[in-house]
């Protein structure tokens, strides 16, 4: 994607555009999980919810970027989480379907929002200030989310297909943060040639 392409969403109108889509499709994902976090352990909340926690991550990316700032730490975990949980959702729903599941509008509704998130992430990489700490940090996160998801099963619900394979899904899982966190050394740490500034 070019340099002038990428620069449009750099503009204070495109991220309103973008916040005006994140604000709404983060509480529709905290409304999704609402029956799971009901049940869920008041110590283990925060790490339930993962796509939209992902997504509020990056709603405080953009609301810094709106008014000029950068949050490098808030960035390193919008980024990771973004390209993370995205290409879970769209690999777990299109294993649901493998598996024997009847795919939904709901099931494509997902994939394609989840996609989109992985996508806001490789889109705004330009503008990131992450640096190798804020990597650290959001890796040990990371990290420490899937041992909380798959040592004491505080994973988001999967299908009743998919359940069986659960050892699988900790394991693919735990190699998506590596994956998710080399990417975006690769595109915000390594690539420091390649960067771009809000605007107006």
């Amino acid at each position: 994607m070019g340099t002038k392409i990428l620069s449009i969403f750099g503009s204070r109108l495109m991220i309103m555009i973008m916040l005006l889509i994140n604000i709404p499709g983060t509480i529709y994902g905290y409304i999704w999980y609402k029956s799971q976090l009901l049940d869920t352990p008041s110590v283990f909340l925060v790490f339930v919810p993962d796509s939209p926690t992902a997504s509020l991550f990056f709603v405080f990316v953009l609301l810094a970027f709106y008014y000029g700032k950068s949050w490098p730490l808030m960035e390193a975990l919008a980024a990771v989480t973004l390209i993370k949980y995205g290409i879970w959702a769209v690999v777990m729903n299109l294993a649901s379907g493998w598996t024997g599941v009847t795919l939904q509008w709901q099931h494509y509704m997902l994939i394609a929002s989840h996609a989109g998130m992985a996508i806001q992430a490789v889109i705004y990489a330009p503008y990131f200030k992450i640096r190798p700490i804020h990597l650290v940090l959001v890796s040990l996160w990371t990290v420490h989310n899937d041992i909380i998801d798959y040592v004491y099963m505080m994973h988001p619900s999967l299908s009743r297909t998919l359940m069986p394979y659960i050892s699988e899904v900790g394991y693919f899982t735990f190699w998506l943060s590596v994956f998710s966190v080399f990417v975006v050394y690769l595109l915000v740490i390594k690539n420091k040639s390649y960067k771009l500034e809000i605007h107006g």
